[in-house]
């Protein structure tokens, strides 16, 4: 069995519907140079008979990138994982945690929690049908599930149908009564389960998420695990990917305003290509959170990236207007 190595799954952004598209994904590349990168969640369907340019499509620059495949049929997750290879994707990651009532209409997230042996031939159809690292991301269990065991024995089952990494969401995930957003909340986080499966599997590469938002929070969960995987706080605040992952590689953080400015040369070749301004900057409305200037920063760019022909000028006068308000508040 061949395992992803601890340096490259160490800092992870997760993969987030309707959030990690890849002009994303090309901001938190600028600011987490190590990390890896998900995409959204896609059916194997969807890349069987979609379109691939739009769902598969990225820049060179999100490398090391990871496709998330939803679907609990083997042949055609096969299939998806062979071309997720065929458009150069670094990893094939299976979904066995998303609640939503349409993913378990459709048979697949977080209810394969209850079909070990499917998903394990679902792993290893995908490994067949490509060379590229197959990994599965999961809950602890679904609903009233509390027992370790029964966990574990769901790694075990698909680390040998071929799983190169386990994902652990440290939650439950309550299939009904609870909403997604509701579902990354209220079940209660116990890290000592993911703490205990690395103890008992050293050699197994296990990455941790669920409610890791402060950099020095991830840093303890790396004495214990071999990777932590940031979310919504990657998202909402996404300064804290930048810091973190200075923090990992002994890199100084850079300021927020300069990391922005790095983005020009794609936005300005986005632009160019026919895209709204609207689809990048927001992305970026939590770059300067909890910042003096914060809230202006974020109300002139949502107020002007919807207007017609808006270019880079607009994110220059909101970090203007974030500057003066700064001045403003330090003397």
């Amino acid at each position: 069995m061949t395992y992803l190595e601890e340096s490259a799954i160490r800092l992870s952004v997760a993969p987030m519907m309707d959030w990690t598209d890849r002009h994303c994904r090309v901001f938190h590349r600028l600011l987490a140079p190590s990390a890896r990168l998900y995409t959204e969640m896609v059916h194997a369907n969807a890349v069987i008979h979609g379109d691939r340019e739009r769902l598969l499509g990225f820049d060179p620059s999100e490398q090391p990138l990871a496709l998330q495949l939803g679907g609990s049929e083997p042949a055609l997750l096969a299939q998806a994982a062979h071309i997720a290879g065929e458009w150069g994707y670094a990893e094939v990651n299976l979904n066995c945690g998303c609640p939503s009532d349409r993913v378990q209409a459709g048979r697949f997230g977080a209810c394969l929690m209850r079909e070990p042996t499917l998903v394990a031939e679902c792993v290893a159809a995908m490994r067949e049908a490509t060379s590229v690292p197959v990994t599965v991301k999961c809950r602890l269990g679904v609903d009233e599930d509390n027992d370790y065991d029964l966990f574990a024995s769901f790694v075990d089952q698909v680390v040998a149908a071929g799983s190169a990494m386990v994902v652990v969401h440290a939650r439950n995930a309550w299939l009904k009564g609870l909403s997604p957003k509701e579902n990354r909340e209220i079940p209660p986080l116990r890290y000592d389960w993911a703490y205990r499966l690395k103890r008992e599997r050293p050699a197994l590469p296990v990455v941790l998420n669920g409610g890791i938002a402060e950099v020095d929070a991830a840093l303890a969960h790396l004495e214990q695990v071999d990777g932590v995987m940031l979310g919504r706080a990657a998202y909402h605040d996404p300064y804290v990917l930048h810091r973190l992952d200075a923090a990992l590689t002994g890199a100084t953080p850079r300021p927020r305003a300069e990391l922005l400015r790095a983005l020009r040369p794609y936005v300005e070749a986005q632009l160019a290509g026919g895209l709204a301004l609207k689809h990048i900057t927001r992305h970026l409305l939590g770059l300067f959170v909890g910042q003096p200037g914060g809230r202006a920063f974020r109300q002139v760019l949502s107020e002007g990236a919807h207007r017609p022909g808006a270019d880079w000028s607009l994110v220059e006068e909101a970090l203007a207007v974030t500057e003066a308000r700064a001045r403003r508040v330090a003397a």
